[in-house]
């Protein structure tokens, strides 16, 4: 398993420090947080790459659209 570059064996050990430093009643809602933060981050990507692909599929078709235009002439 590779998540992100990261082994199985270091995720585990992640686990286990957080499981020691944070503690096994707040380990739920601390992962919890990080879900609704990484669902954040993922979905403000989704919007930015989608309104990136609209915006330069526009300018695309302003570029072609005087070029046929030309050759129709």
């Amino acid at each position: 398993m590779d998540l992100m570059g990261v082994g199985t064996a270091e995720v585990l050990m992640i686990l286990l420090v957080a499981l020691l430093v944070i503690g096994p009643n707040k380990v739920v809602e601390f992962a919890r947080t990080m879900g609704k933060i990484v669902r954040t981050i993922k979905k403000a990507s989704f919007d930015m790459t989608s309104s990136l692909t609209k915006e330069l599929g526009l300018e695309e078709e302003k570029k072609r659209a005087p070029n046929t235009e030309k050759k129709d002439k």
